[in-house]
């Protein structure tokens, strides 16, 4: 059986290579057609617009994968025909007129204070707390390159609304990360128990699953794909 494109799509403080271990598990599972969203983060409109091209590019069946912000994106991305799962990465999950920013003021997280906007209304994770706050399950080292490459969004895409999100109409799949501070883990319980996924997958893990889990994120996509071929 030939398996389906994986499309995967970041979140904020990241780019496509925060998925960079999950691409290579995925490549050892045998999948062909992996490709990674570039996001501008400049508004919720603009990285749906972006990734509803690529998935668009695909001929084929789609597994729609978002980590963090990137749930988000897929939530309002993922109703193309030929999207068949959405896999949900530590993700957010909006409902109809909610926004990333909404839901994370129902329980703060952790890391909250360690966010500041600049002059040009991008939010920066400060890069001295960036591996306290992201990625604490990652190297030191890790974690300082993620902090300075990060990518800072638009301010103001936290609170831009979801429309129609696709997992009211597509089979999910969630990653709980319980040991996140940036997205808290309450409101990730809350998320996955709305979106009623196939299976909510929980790791001991930070925000940064992807990149400290790759092995197990992999192994969840791949789930999602052979339940839904």
């Amino acid at each position: 059986m030939s398996k389906p494109a994986v499309v995967l799509v970041h979140g904020f403080w990241g780019g496509a290579a925060h998925w960079a271990k999950v691409i290579l598990e995925l490549k050892k599972l045998g999948y062909t057609d992996i490709r990674a969203v570039e996001n501008p983060l400049t508004s919720l409109a603009d990285d749906a617009e972006r990734t509803r091209k690529m998935v668009a590019q695909v001929q084929g069946p789609v597994v729609l994968v978002g980590h963090s912000y990137g749930g988000a994106v897929i939530s309002q991305a993922g109703n193309q025909d030929n999207v068949k799962a959405l896999v949900f990465i530590a993700a957010f999950a909006p409902d109809a007129g909610e926004s990333a920013g909404g839901i994370t003021q129902q329980h703060l997280p952790e890391a909250a204070p360690n966010l500041a906007p600049d002059s040009d209304g991008y939010l920066w994770l400060n890069p001295a707390k960036f591996h306290e706050s992201f990625c604490q399950d990652l190297s030191p080292d890790e974690g300082f390159v993620m902090g300075v490459t990060q990518k800072a969004p638009l301010a103001s895409t936290f609170g831009d609304n979801i429309s129609d999100p696709a997992w009211k109409h597509k089979p999910s799949w969630y990653q709980l990360s319980t040991r996140d501070r940036m997205i808290a883990p309450e409101n990730q319980k809350a998320m996955s128990e709305r979106i009623k996924p196939r299976r909510v997958l929980s790791l001991d893990a930070s925000h940064a699953s992807l990149a400290s889990h790759p092995v197990e994120v992999a192994a969840l996509i791949d789930e999602a794909a052979k339940q839904t071929a």
